[in-house]
């Protein structure tokens, strides 16, 4: 049996092919843009070019994020909370507390043995505390998203970036600039002010070990190790964070299909 995991985020839309046993033979990561029945077809077709499928092939499609609604061609659909804690108890089986730094919000989750989500938070402050933050940042300084991680990692004295809001986030950058400090100082204060806020939310739920991050921005090396600088412990990284819903929705519509096929 073969379920399409399709996460249509608001930054990226990802696609995952998973078979009964678990395994990916097929993913992409595509840019979301509507029509979002067209990228989810573009995404589903690039998955399955990938695991040499066809469509036809397919026995099941799962949905989640926040366009999992436009997409007629699935059977189910499924929060992305649920899906995010899914796929990371297949990846780390002893994980309790997830960190999910999105592009639109943060959120920190805390996982019962099962993969059932016991608790969360999300935050309810401005944009600065969120992933978008870090590629606006990023435009600014004339830096390609691609390399803030590792720029990030080259900082020898990080500046700080205090303000809540975005707009004033923003205005203290520009300060920085104007002051002549230099851009991975300037990257990993970003780095450190997100990882503070996600610091202040992850003590609303309790941080059980172990920790895990998902989402894009646990690809900035930078952003992994300011997390674990500040909560003081070691972070789980998956070998394609920004898959984990995508990976959790497969499983979870592969275990409805089993279901329907048993009973």
């Amino acid at each position: 049996m073969l379920c399409l995991g399709l996460d249509m985020g608001s930054r990226y839309t990802k696609a995952v092919i998973m078979d009964q046993t678990g395994e990916i033979l097929g993913s992409t990561v595509l840019r979301t843009r509507p029509p979002f029945e067209g990228i989810a077809k573009e995404a589903m077709g690039m998955a399955l070019e990938m695991a040499s499928l066809k469509e036809g092939d397919l026995d099941y499609v799962a949905t989640t994020g926040f366009a999992r609604f436009s997409v007629p061609f699935r059977q189910i659909q499924i929060t992305d909370l649920t899906c995010a804690a899914r796929g990371v108890i297949m990846l780390f089986p002893q994980t309790r507390t997830v960190l999910d730094i999105g592009f639109q919000s943060t959120r920190t989750i805390r996982i019962l043995p099962n993969g059932h989500v016991k608790e969360f938070k999300t935050n309810d402050k401005c944009a600065a505390g969120a992933g978008g933050f870090v590629e606006r940042s990023a435009r600014y300084l004339e830096v390609n998203l691609e390399e803030v991680g590792s720029l990030s990692m080259q900082a020898s004295n990080p500046v700080s970036i205090s303000s809540v809001c975005a707009v004033l986030a923003e205005s203290e950058i520009i300060n920085h600039v104007s002051d002549n400090r230099q851009v991975p100082d300037i990257l990993r204060g970003v780095h450190n002010s997100l990882a503070t806020r996600a610091l202040g939310l992850m003590r609303r739920i309790g941080v059980e070990s172990e920790l895990t991050m998902v989402g894009g921005i646990a690809l900035q090396a930078g952003m992994v190790e300011e997390v674990e600088k500040v909560f003081k412990m070691k972070v789980n990284v998956p070998p394609a964070p920004q898959l984990v819903a995508a990976i959790g929705a497969a499983r979870l519509g592969l275990n409805r299909l089993m279901a329907k096929q048993a009973g």
